[in-house]
């Protein structure tokens, strides 16, 4: 279960979803690893790194029916996106990629990244479960920093942080002028229901045009499981905002033990949403705007 002194464990497979995703549908957050010869971590890891490769997340790609993907940088990998850019590189019609970056950063390298399918820059406040940064992570106040470069060059800020943190920035936030992808569903506590104050606020910030949700779930569940309690929360932005929505599978799912099936999420969100045509919305018109998928002669 190591490679050398890196700990690692095998990636999860998947089943086929019993129902088809429409054709050019989007899997808009998944990550990959290595092949760790060529990429090894850069940051300590606080979890077991999977061996999920390109080869293997294009293969998961193909069992659950998603001809498109977007790579989201691990914190591992810290503020180096070889990898991902590796993986697009091998895939540039049917991947894009949001890598991790702080004001330092150089014109050069932003454009060069941007040009190698990075869509975005991810910003993170979520904390680990002892209460510290995830090593290799960058807070918002880098975005504030960086939103004019990123601004002029077409990229948005992916944002992971709780209900109340994102109740609290998203206002300033907005006035940055850059597109804001919200991780995770916003993370709220599913206790509060869609009432819950912060998620309130998030939903009604979120006809913004510059303001787009990951239907995301899986780490919404205490233990994986029970998500029957997150359907209101996300019934809610449906219902709200379907426009503003991308779905996304979270595989390799670090830190979830045991690995969720990332073709039973497939089903969940059309089970859920039930309306074929906001479906496809939701799965391929959306990411398609948002990450500017617009090759449809090729999108494996």
């Amino acid at each position: 279960m190591s490679g050398g002194a890196i700990m690692t464990v095998a990636a999860p497979s998947a089943s086929p979803p019993s129902r088809a995703l429409p054709p050019g549908a989007c899997d808009a957050h998944s990550h990959v690893f290595g092949p760790f010869d060529r990429f090894p971590p850069i940051e300590r890891s606080v979890y077991a790194l999977p061996e999920a490769s390109p080869q293997i997340h294009a293969a998961i790609r193909r069992v659950i029916g998603a001809a498109r993907g977007v790579l989201t940088q691990p914190a591992p990998y810290a503020n180096d996106p070889s990898a991902m850019l590796a993986a697009i590189a091998g895939a540039p019609r049917a991947l894009r990629g949001v890598a991790v970056a702080d004001e330092s950063i150089d014109d050069a390298t932003l454009g060069r990244w941007r040009a190698g399918g990075i869509a975005g820059l991810r910003f993170t406040e979520m904390r680990t479960p002892s209460g510290e940064r995830y090593p290799g992570s960058v807070g918002f106040a880098a975005l504030e920093a960086l939103a004019p470069r990123m601004r002029e060059i077409g990229m948005h800020a992916q944002l992971w942080a709780s209900a109340s943190q994102l109740a609290e920035h998203l206002p300033a936030l907005l006035r940055l002028g850059v597109p804001l992808v919200i991780d995770h569903m916003g993370c709220p506590d599913p206790r509060e229901g869609p009432d819950g104050p912060a998620f309130a606020r998030v939903v009604d910030l979120l006809p913004d045009g510059a303001l787009w949700i990951k239907l995301v779930i899986c780490r919404l569940s205490a233990g994986g499981s029970d998500f029957a309690r997150i359907r209101p929360l996300h019934d809610r932005l449906v219902e709200r905002a379907p426009h503003r929505l991308v779905w996304g599978s979270d595989w390799p799912y670090v830190r979830i033990q045991p690995a969720p099936d990332a073709g039973y999420f497939a089903d969940l969100v059309q089970d859920w949403i039930e309306d074929a045509e906001l479906v496809r919305r939701i799965m391929v018109a959306n990411p398609a705007e948002l990450y500017d998928f617009n090759h449809e002669e090729d999108q494996a």
